[in-house]
């Protein structure tokens, strides 16, 4: 359960003691968070024989910060990689920058207080302390990294201007220009991660990330038989056609800037990473490409809608082509189940829209989703409807594309993993097995049997299919139990519960027809999940101990927060 965040009010006429404390300086701590002796005002560890930090001589003080105009060419950046857990980190500002950047800070385990008077609550449900107020010149005393993620300009540099007096990096999300250190662009891959700068062009950076992470994960660039280092790549500019090679088909130029000739296997890569690879890097490394003139050529019939399936949650189950999609789109209409970590990489400009639906809760009707995306195409925008598992397995995909179809919308659908064969497989089940079972069926469960409008023939799949998967079933267990044991089906038939298949939050609870309902309360098991019954689920016994022991298998990145395919020892076993 995510600890409750401390939120702290506090009034001009009275200071808080929690404010107090929030600019006392902390103890370092080691990666675990213990502490590790007393320290300084920058919360530095001060020996026995050093009770005071020595003030800094003369000689000790930089000299002013060059101007651009002083410096010209531009001195090169220092790239590096931070260690933040246990430590303190400031982050200024409450609203969907701030998220993003306190979200990847506690990936990294700093121990961030935000301080805004308004917060949003996504924010404030994180492990954070939250101080409801304005920044004010000293808030940055025992930190050790800052952001000024306010929407005001004039705060933002008060934040940056105290961080420089302090000798803190301070990134300000609203002008790179003006920021001594900036947060770049990452492409993960297992434990490999490659951070893209681009002369402070986030457009750029983010262009070059999608087109390394798209290679990663196909296979083009293979790191654990890379000769050289994987930064060598930025280490000095390079001509986008010789990034595109490198991308494209898997060589590494060597540290003289020579490329190898490919091999065999390389010059037989797949295409359509080469061909995504080349529209994305020539896109962001030509700058005419970004001039907003260049692009004022596409007509309005250019407005397209495609139908992407994100596959059962794991960001890095979705296809190469739907990542592709997504990169190119204006506009995303997201559900609730789609791979929602992938909308953080997501160029700014991109216009995000939930269209989530939770049980009796929706934030659009299916028929305001109809017309929303229509309504987009038609301007001219490149559409991309984001779903869960695949868009025409209970995703109401075939509406949709009948919508496109009707108004004259050109349209276009990308399957999806479906949840209903790729959870089961995550959890050690595989649906059908040899001499077990040579058939299953995909039910929806979210109406009661009895219900007037269900139209689902229990009596036949009590008799028939060996595997049974429901989906949209937890609040229904008890009757579709009842019903299957009424119609037949024996209630000793082993059957398997996973709730938030594929990601870090998986939750596997193995029972029997005729007790499932009752486990499942008992464990406090909760929508979304997929149900198996039949024999297949007992071979999760042999299976499970033996999944995920290949531990640098590739999967999706640690900061999205997938586990690696097929790796069911990292879920919760109620079992």
């Amino acid at each position: 359960m995510t600890p409750a965040p401390r939120v702290v009010d506090l009034c001009p006429s009275a200071p808080d003691p929690a404010d107090v404390d929030a600019r006392r300086p902390l103890a370092p701590a080691d990666s675990r968070g213990r502490p590790l002796g007393p320290a300084d005002s920058r919360g530095r560890p001060l020996g026995p024989a050093n009770p005071d930090p020595p003030a800094p001589s003369p000689a000790d003080s930089d000299p002013p910060a060059p101007s651009p105009a002083d410096s010209d060419p531009p001195a090169p950046y220092y790239p590096i990689s931070l260690s933040l857990a246990g430590r303190r980190a400031i982050v200024v500002g409450g609203g969907e920058v701030a998220l993003r950047r306190v979200t990847r800070l506690l990936e990294c385990g700093a121990r961030v207080v935000v301080i805004a008077p308004d917060v949003l609550p996504d924010l404030a449900a994180l492990p954070v302390t939250v101080l409801r107020r304005r920044y004010r010149d000293g808030d940055l005393s025992a930190a050790w990294f800052a952001h000024a993620a306010t929407d005001d300009p004039a705060v933002n540099a008060e934040v940056a201007a105290e961080a420089d007096r302090h000798r803190i990096w301070c990134v300000r999300a609203d002008d790179a220009t003006a920021s001594a250190a900036w947060t770049p662009a990452v492409a993960r891959y297992g434990a490999v991660a490659v951070a893209v700068t681009a002369g402070r062009d986030p457009h750029r950076a983010k262009g070059l990330r999608y087109a390394i992470a798209l290679a990663l994960a196909d296979g083009t660039l293979e790191p654990r038989s890379t000769p050289a280092p994987m930064t060598a790549v930025f280490d000095q500019p390079r001509p986008a056609a010789d990034l595109l090679s490198y991308v494209s088909d898997g060589r590494t130029p060597a540290p003289d800037g020579r490329t190898p000739a490919p091999s065999h296997r390389q010059q037989h890569r797949s295409t359509l990473v080469a061909e995504t690879a080349s529209s994305t890097v020539e896109r962001c490394c030509s700058p005419s490409l970004n001039d907003s003139s260049k692009q004022g050529k596409r007509r309005i019939s250019d407005g397209s809608v495609a139908l992407v399936g994100g596959g059962p949650g794991d960001p890095g189950l979705i296809t190469v082509l739907g990542r592709q999609l997504l990169a190119e789109a204006d506009v995303v209409v997201a559900d609730q189940l789609a791979p929602r970590a992938l909308l953080a990489e997501l160029d700014p400009r991109v216009e995000v829209i939930d269209a989530g639906k939770r049980p009796n809760e929706h934030n659009l009707t299916q028929e305001e989703i109809n017309e929303l995306i229509v309504g987009k195409a038609q301007a001219g925008k490149r559409v991309v409807r984001l779903k869960g598992g695949d868009p025409f397995v209970f995703g109401r995909g075939g509406e949709e594309a009948l919508a496109c179809a009707r108004a004259g919308v050109a349209f276009h659908v990308v399957p999806g993993v479906t949840s209903a064969v790729a959870v089961p497989a995550c959890a050690g089940i595989p649906v059908t097995h040899r001499g077990v079972t040579q058939d299953f069926a995909v039910v929806s469960a979210h109406l009661d049997p009895s219900h007037p409008g269900a139209t689902v023939d229990w009596a036949a799949l009590a008799r028939g299919p060996g595997t049974l998967v429901l989906l949209m079933a937890v609040a229904r267990l008890d009757t579709v139990a009842a019903e299957l044991v009424k119609r037949g089906r024996d209630a000793a038939t082993p059957v398997a519960l996973i709730s938030n298949g594929t990601t870090p939050d998986q939750q596997v609870l193995t029972s029997t027809l005729g007790l499932m309902a009752d486990d499942a309360r008992r464990a406090g098991l909760r929508p979304p999940a997929v149900v198996v019954i039949g024999e297949v689920v007992r071979l999760r016994e042999q299976l499970v101990p033996m999944a995920g022991r290949r531990a640098d298998a590739p999967g999706a990145s640690p900061r999205q927060g997938s586990p690696r395919q097929g790796s069911p020892r990292q879920a919760t076993e109620i079992a």
